[in-house]
């Protein structure tokens, strides 16, 4: 399930607090909100109770559920409201012959059109992991294999992850590329499980096996599943062996996961582990000055230095601080300005808290004040 669809609760309610809506508008515009699906960046809302709430709730609500959405998830997302009626049911394609080549568009549907290496922006705190993914992707198999990278929440390991994928894939269209989290493969896992046939654990086998790359997102939710480390035990085996990449993603490194078998950190080790820390102050302002970029604004510099000073845990919150601005600011029609950026982010950045005294601080003041 999408974070998305696991938080619309709270996303409701977060619009609900944050623009007054009494209960009774709640109840008759908001609840009823079902969410589809999510593909990419766009996330498609059942609107249930008709045509003239969809277009209601298209002039009065989609800006602060798009708010919503960036505060709760960090990332922007485009918002398509449909009726009941608009959503044709899915009639699954014929499954292709067991000797066929699956067609790499496929496997290419979960990935986010926007993280590409063209759009990551390079710093001290990720340049060997960029190297390295870049690497792989342009000779899977052959550079470093598996290829481990790992990082706290936010920075940049999904993207990069994205990254190898769209190149694998724009080098080579016909390639068997698929990206999944540990929790698709786990669920997925458990189904071919509970349908106790054969038939059901093979499918689930060829789909996890029969591929040129496998990149699996947060690794570390498999820890304590003993069926799912032991069948992705022997899938890594089967894709290893047969000179397939594997690129994997974790919060921590293989020798910081506790209960993970040893059989397993073993081969997690076998190839290259990269890290991703924090990006430091003239990183972070590159990010947000690409972001203004590929999200076609114009902002002050002194915006931009206001979050990058002030946003520093990670990338998903620091871009999410941003799209949070241009949400209130296309909301309320105000100009992009220090003010508003202050008003918008004061639940995340307190004017009156105390900073702690450390090397990188001095250096950011010395250098801001001597205009360095």
């Amino acid at each position: 399930m999408h974070i998305i669809q696991e938080k619309w609760p709270e996303i409701l309610n977060m619009v609900k607090t944050e623009h007054d809506v009494s209960p009774v508008s709640f109840n008759a515009w908001l609840e009823p909100l079902k969410v589809y699906k999510v593909e990419g960046n766009v996330v498609t809302i059942i609107v249930t109770n008709g045509s003239m709430a969809l277009n209601y709730i298209n002039k009065k609500y989609l800006l602060p559920l798009q708010v919503a959405i960036v505060e709760t998830t960090g990332e922007d997302y485009e918002i398509s409201l449909v009726l009941p009626e608009d959503i044709k049911e899915e009639i699954p394609k014929p499954a292709p012959p067991s000797n066929s080549t699956p067609n790499g568009n496929i496997v290419k549907a979960g990935l986010n059109p926007r993280y590409t290496f063209d759009t990551f922006v390079v710093g001290s705190n990720n340049k060997m992991a960029h190297a390295a993914s870049l690497a792989v992707a342009e000779s899977p198999g052959e550079a470093y294999n598996p290829l481990f990278i790992y990082g706290g929440v936010g920075l940049g390991k999904t993207h990069l992850m994205h990254s190898i994928a769209h190149f694998v894939l724009q080098k080579n269209p016909s390639a068997r590329v698929l990206y999944v989290t540990s929790e698709t493969f786990t669920n997925e896992l458990i189904d071919s499980i509970r349908n106790g046939n054969n038939s059901t654990m093979s499918k689930f086998r060829e789909k996890y096996r029969d591929i040129d790359v496998l990149l699996i997102d947060d690794i570390q939710f498999i820890i304590g599943k003993e069926s799912t480390q032991e069948e992705f035990f022997h899938t890594f085996n089967a894709l290893h062996g047969a000179k397939k990449q594997i690129v994997i993603s974790s919060d921590k490194p293989p020798k910081d996961m506790e209960i993970l078998e040893d059989r397993l950190r073993s081969r997690f080790e076998w190839g290259l582990i990269v890290d991703i820390s924090s990006p430091d102050y003239e990183t972070r302002m590159a990010i947000l000055r690409k972001k203004e970029e590929l999200d076609g604004y114009s902002i002050d510099n002194e915006v931009i230095e206001y979050i990058a000073r002030n946003v520093k845990s990670n990338i998903r919150e620091l871009e999410g601080s941003l799209n949070k601005i241009m949400a209130y600011a296309n909301l309320e029609k105000s100009e992009i300005n220090l003010a508003l950026a202050e008003k918008v982010l004061k639940d995340i950045i307190s004017p009156n808290e105390k900073r702690v005294i450390t090397p990188e601080l001095i250096t950011e003041i010395v250098a801001d004040h001597f205009d360095l």
